[in-house]
């Protein structure tokens, strides 16, 4: 068997197990390959639309973020339109789902490069590189170092539980079961900081000034757009990768991010 029979067959079932598990939205089968996208005229994406800066709701109800912007631009580059995308908000269970299940064409929604996810997906050449951060509101606290001893709150069951322990060895872990539940803590001093991924807490500084994220990072957590595997695919690969690395060698994506105020 071929492997790219192996890795349609692959994609076969895993599809099939999400769908008997009712955890797949029913919208009409639309991944393409390049050429068919360009008939279509049209590029569907799955996009994140809570997730502020990457991908979320503003106040007119309009999707924004690095993501969106990035899902835009990819639009222009293979239809000549950056208004000719077709964006799908999906929860974080659906991400890669959507993709198997041939729903959408791209996935750009916070999803990181791993070994278990690549064998069943392609991923792009990494747009963002991001990576644990930590908030403090103490205006003494300045790096990772005099976070030693301290409490940090870290939601339960996160790789941010790891994180720290290797690079804060001695500080307490706090564990908490959601950011409403950490931003109660710091506010009554229980704990000193918290942390998690850093586009996440950019967010949460918008929101909540009086805070601010140090300098230090943490860790290193590749984001890349998600893709079906396949030859049938890969002129569409090929392209996506050739687009994001000619907007780092102009500048584009750079200047993206720091738009969107995340940390380079």
């Amino acid at each position: 068997m071929t492997k790219f029979l192996q890795d349609k067959l692959w994609r076969v079932w895993l599809a099939i197990g999400f769908s008997l598990l009712g955890l797949i939205p029913q919208y009409s089968s639309s991944a393409a390959s390049l050429a068919e996208i360009k008939q279509r005229g049209k590029l569907i994406v799955a996009v994140k639309d809570n997730l502020r800066p990457l991908g979320f709701l503003d106040g007119d109800g309009k999707l924004r973020g690095l993501e969106i912007d990035i899902a835009r631009n990819l639009a222009k580059e293979l239809l000549g339109n950056p208004d000719a995308v077709v964006f799908i908000p999906v929860s974080n269970q659906e991400r890669l789902k959507v993709v198997l299940e041939d729903k959408v064409d791209l996935t750009i929604a916070r999803v990181t490069v791993n070994s278990s996810r690549s064998r069943v997906v392609n991923f792009s050449n990494y747009y963002y590189l991001d990576g644990t951060g930590i908030i403090v509101k103490d205006p003494k606290i300045s790096n990772r170092h005099n976070l030693s001893s301290r409490k940090i709150a870290v939601l339960n069951n996160s790789s941010t539980i790891a994180v720290i322990y290797s690079q804060i060895p001695n500080a307490q872990l706090i564990g908490v079961n959601s950011y409403q539940e950490a931003l109660k803590l710091l506010e009554n001093n229980t704990v000193d900081a918290f942390a998690a991924d850093s586009s996440l807490l950019v967010g949460w500084v918008r929101e909540h000034p009086e805070y601010r994220i140090i300098d230090d990072r943490l860790s290193g957590e590749a984001l890349a757009v998600v893709m079906p595997k396949g030859l049938d695919y890969q002129e569409l690969y090929l392209k996506i990768n050739e687009s994001i690395d000619l907007w780092r060698q102009n500048g584009w994506l750079q200047e993206r991010i720091k738009y969107w105020q995340l940390p380079l």
